[in-house]
């Protein structure tokens, strides 16, 4: 469809696989593999000589449209879907990735990413610098000639820490690596790194993507050229995405936008309020006008939004009698749900991590993150209030 059309559009009507039975909704293909009219067909259709679908480990159309209206949403070229988000980061390193190569990752990870790199990635012989999100320098002196890839989430999960793109961009290109950027927190509503020079753009699909907690899933976005082998690797790996899955992600998909401005609204107000309470230590969110990063936050994001970490005094112990007392937020580690959610990082998303390793990626033993949902912001606040008391 056309590129001047808005994302709020694009976002219903890009890319719908349409058959000849005129469906008004997306057409759900629940089957494991497809059939070909004739031995000389059959040949082509795996040779790639013609364009079809043979395996839904390979393709298939629901899944193909979803991935298709994601690399729109991203002003990318082509997407490939993937089984979770995590799946998604797995083909966007081994892909491009073999023994002797060189990573450099911002510490400020998500803890399950971490562990997969240090605990996985590093056994196939890739070595593996961590440095600051925010300072570019460190970036640079972590280059080594076998240095392939760049590897960052911004904003960081919890501390919305903001990295330059474009500085990061120039610098692994003019190595001859690969910037890839894990873009779950904001989604294409809200960021599209592409624009500022990253080669790869993931997604946990499962978050806000879906935005209301039903399934898992996973997209890389980019050049086309890349994409290609990306797709073999997936393939290869067999971690392909449902085609039910993709199904209901595509409905999410259609109310990302409106869901992600009013979500951003509710998140500024309750981010707000959470640094005028005594009990709270500081308050991590994008969206403030005094965050560290608040010139790239206007550069590359479309609004602050909708995850908070804030830390309270007392420590695990205070962290968790608040968590314990809230009774409309859910105690879940996911986010970008419709319903806010609470959870604490320290026991929770960044649990394996060495306790060394946390404090280095500024995880304390008081922090707690939010993920703001659609309930009314004045009721979250109250939620909070009376859980401080």
């Amino acid at each position: 469809m056309s590129d001047t059309l808005h994302p709020q559009t694009l976002a219903i009507r890009g890319a719908k696989e349409q058959t000849q039975f005129n469906e008004h909704n997306q057409a759900l293909f629940l089957t494991s593999s497809f059939m070909f009219d004739s031995a000389a067909d059959g040949a082509a259709l795996f040779k790639g000589e013609k364009q079809g679908y043979t395996y839904s480990r390979t393709a298939n159309p629901t899944t193909a449209a979803f991935a298709r209206r994601i690399a729109i949403l991203e002003g990318a070229e082509a997407a490939v879907a993937t089984a979770t988000g995590m799946a998604a980061i797995n083909a966007a390193i081994l892909t491009f990735l073999s023994a002797g190569d060189h990573l450099v990752c911002s510490r400020s990870l998500f803890g399950t990413t971490v562990g997969l790199l240090n605990n996985h990635i590093a056994r196939f012989g890739i070595d593996i610098s961590f440095v600051s999100q925010t300072d570019p320098a460190q970036w640079q002196a972590a280059v080594r000639p076998n240095t392939k890839m760049f590897f960052l989430e911004t904003p960081s999960n919890p501390l919305n820490e903001v990295a330059d793109l474009e500085k990061l961009a120039a610098i692994a290109h003019a190595a001859g690596a690969l910037l890839v950027v894990d873009n779950s927190f904001l989604t294409p509503a809200l960021q599209q790194p592409l624009k500022f020079g990253a080669d790869l753009s993931v997604h946990s699909a499962t978050k806000a993507i879906d935005g209301h907690g039903r399934v898992q899933g996973g997209v890389i976005v980019g050049r086309k050229e890349l994409m290609q082998q990306v797709q073999m690797y997936m393939n290869a790996c067999g971690l392909s995405m449902s085609p039910f899955h993709a199904w209901v992600l595509l409905s999410g998909v259609e109310t990302l936008p409106l869901r992600i401005e009013k979500q951003c609204a509710n998140t500024d107000k309750i981010a707000a309020w959470l640094r005028d309470q005594p009990q709270v230590k500081h308050v991590c969110h994008a969206g403030f006008a005094d965050h560290p990063q608040a010139d790239l936050v206007q550069k590359q994001q479309a609004a602050g939004g909708i995850v908070i970490a804030f830390e309270v005094e007392g420590g695990q112990q205070a962290a968790w009698k608040l968590l314990d007392a809230v009774k409309i937020f859910s105690k879940t580690a996911n986010l970008g749900d419709v319903r806010s959610t609470i959870t604490h990082p320290w026991t929770t998303t960044h649990g394996r991590m060495s306790p060394e390793a946390k404090h280095e990626a500024g995880i304390r033993e008081g922090l707690l993150r939010i993920a703001i949902g659609l309930e009314h912001p004045d009721d979250l606040i109250a939620d909070l209030a009376q859980a401080m008391k």
